[in-house]
């Protein structure tokens, strides 16, 4: 939005709608949105956590659970009433759950898709009508490096950000040709409370994959508060990148996203490679040439 101020045209701070702000991520990036003289909509399941900063006219403070749709179209009328409309959409909220795919519990399998998968699709349903209509915006989808390849105990977590990342490919096909850009963003370990309470797992526990699953979930369990990645630089390339008016695609963050994405563009062109003449060979074969249809 553009204010005139006599002759000259001031333009006003952006708007950033950050959920799941209660911690880690999205309250450093809430943070630093309002450092920057950003306006700033800060959402959370509990709004009490965030008592303190919805003290300055740029800062609104709203109760969210992305799981509910009614609470989806309520904060978004409030934050357009209050500010105008919304230029960056961060789908920050998400939940984690440690389980071999045999040992995961249907119920807690189907509230993290509500969450990471169904609750980020609602929200950006419900930003978008705002942004085409202004042709701009950005939405900011975070993933995890468990977007791009699977790993043991986390199987149903990565199918829920590998379904972030085919989303948000299609989306930014959709969208960016109206003037909104998309990003995924694709941490690997951060110093946030994802590894600990804000992951649950399954109590049922199978002996037989306690040296693949159950390996994993232990060293996972045991870096909580010792991963190398820092959620302040985080978020603070996140920022820069939105920013910058042309942000990537795709922001892996961490030496273990790099290394691991990587290794995985590797392994995937071997794997294609080798598999390619199987491939070709499975189309209709093409006309000769001179042959009549």
């Amino acid at each position: 939005m553009n204010t005139h101020i006599g002759t000259s045209l001031v333009k006003e701070p952006p708007v950033w709608f950050i959920t799941g702000c209660s911690t880690g991520f999205g309250l450093e990036l809430a943070k630093q949105a309002i450092d920057r003289g950003y306006r700033t909509v800060m959402t959370a399941r509990d709004p009490a956590k965030l008592q303190g900063y919805g003290a300055t006219d740029n800062v609104l403070v709203l109760k969210l659970d992305v799981t509910q749709p009614d609470q989806i179209a309520a904060t978004i009328h409030a934050a357009e009433e209050c500010f105008g409309g919304i230029d960056v959409l961060v789908n920050n909220a998400g939940i984690g759950y440690f389980a071999a795919i045999e040992e995961g519990v249907d119920a807690e399998v189907r509230k993290m898709f509500e969450v990471n998968v169904f609750g980020l699709t609602r929200m950006t349903q419900a930003v978008l009508p705002g942004m085409r209509k202004r042709r701009r915006g950005c939405i900011v989808n975070l993933s995890s490096l468990g977007g791009i390849r699977g790993m043991p105990s986390l199987g149903q977590y990565c199918a829920t950000k590998f379904a972030v990342e085919g989303l948000s490919e299609a989306l930014r096909q959709e969208v960016e040709p109206l003037g909104v850009r998309v990003m995924v963003v694709e941490p690997s370990g951060f110093r946030t409370d994802w590894a600990g309470r804000s992951a649950d797992e399954s109590s049922h526990q199978i002996d037989d994959y306690m040296a693949t699953a159950g390996t994993m979930r232990s060293a996972v369990r045991a870096s909580s508060g010792n991963q190398p990645g820092d959620p302040v630089r985080a978020a603070n390339a996140i920022i820069l990148a939105v920013a910058s008016g042309n942000p990537p695609h795709h922001l892996l963050l961490g030496n273990n996203a790099i290394d691991a994405a990587m290794a995985k563009l590797d392994e995937l062109r071997t794997q294609f490679t080798a598999g390619e003449a199987v491939a070709r060979a499975a189309d209709f074969p093409e006309p000769k040439k001179g042959a009549v249809a």
